[in-house]
């Protein structure tokens, strides 16, 4: 299997949820046994605290405000998770070939990390919290599909990651005052409008 684009479509989907990536990824070793699949990611006890984790996100992400705050947690530990999985599926490959693939994955999560965490702030200066839920439903279902393709077709991953990106870019781009607005309610924790009012 062609590392590079399995690295980008892992990075790209834990820049959106990684703990959804780890689980994907061990689940996936557990039933058939990839070789492509570091064992490690199959262990229970690293199943068990992705589990955890992400049944702890599951929940944070669908609370307005509550999503950002986390968010802004996991600008480092989502690309950092990306860049240990990118090490981890580089294998033997070359220090110089790991080096880039952490680089590689780790940017790639990174840069799809700032695109959610922007459209989370365009999205909690919506008066209604329904969008929080199905956001955050549509983004667990992009990531656990995006890692079985790239387990499946790397290179369709690949340029579904790419495409997603560049519409997550765009669309921030193009929300860029709510999200500005999002970000001055995030920072005072100013209530929406018309949510507690009488």
């Amino acid at each position: 299997m062609d590392l590079l684009p399995l690295v980008v479509s892992s990075g790209w989907a834990s820049g959106v949820n990684a703990y959804l990536v780890v689980l994907v990824f061990g689940i996936a070793d557990r039933a058939w046994s990839l070789a492509e699949i570091p064992d490690v990611l199959a262990r229970t006890d690293v199943l068990v605290v992705a589990g955890g984790l992400y049944a702890f996100e599951f929940v944070a992400d669908k609370i307005p405000y509550i999503d950002s705050t986390w968010d802004a947690i996991s600008t480092a530990i989502r690309p950092t998770v990306a860049a240990v999985i990118a090490v981890l599926l580089a294998g033997d490959a070359s220090t110089l070939e790991q080096a880039v693939l952490a680089v590689v994955g780790g940017g790639t999560a990174l840069a799809s990390h700032g695109v959610k965490a922007g459209l989370r702030l365009a999205i909690n200066t919506s008066p209604e919290p329904v969008t929080n839920s199905a956001t955050s439903l549509a983004e667990d279902v992009s990531v656990a599909g995006v890692v079985l393709l790239a387990l499946a077709h790397p290179w369709i991953a690949l340029a579904v990651c790419l495409l997603l990106l560049a519409l997550g870019v765009t669309t921030v781009f193009l929300l860029v005052r709510r999200i500005r607005r999002g970000w001055r309610r995030w920072r005072t924790r100013e209530p929406r409008a018309g949510v507690g009012a009488p």
